[in-house]
């Protein structure tokens, strides 16, 4: 069996066990991190220590204003909505145009 290189995507670290653990199911990116298509696998790293941790399967990507998020995306990153909004404003402190990626942990 040939080994796969899947391209990288990072998670910062403190995303990792609730990842590994499958209690995180959707990360929520600005348009530059918008691109992957479902089906499509990437290796996963964490940020900034570049430490690989897994790999996952991307299931979906779909457009989210940020008013528009629920308590259902704050369930699926294993936070509260207040949590969730604060984590993005952080992150994004612009607030771009947001996606919600879901994806499975596959390895």
């Amino acid at each position: 069996m040939s080994t796969h290189t899947y391209p990288e995507f990072t998670f910062f670290s403190r995303f990792v066990a609730d990842i590994q653990a499958g209690r995180k199911t959707i990360t929520i990116r600005d348009e530059s991190e918008a691109q992957w298509q479902p089906g499509q696998r990437l290796s996963l790293f964490t940020n900034p220590e570049h430490q690989p941790f897994g790999a996952i399967e991307v299931l979906s990507v779909n457009a989210v204003a940020f008013d528009e998020l629920s308590d259902e995306h704050a369930r699926q990153e294993n936070m509260t909505l207040p949590e969730l909004k604060q984590v993005i404003r952080d992150i994004y402190p612009d607030l771009p145009p947001l996606y919600v990626i879901e994806f499975k942990l596959i390895a």
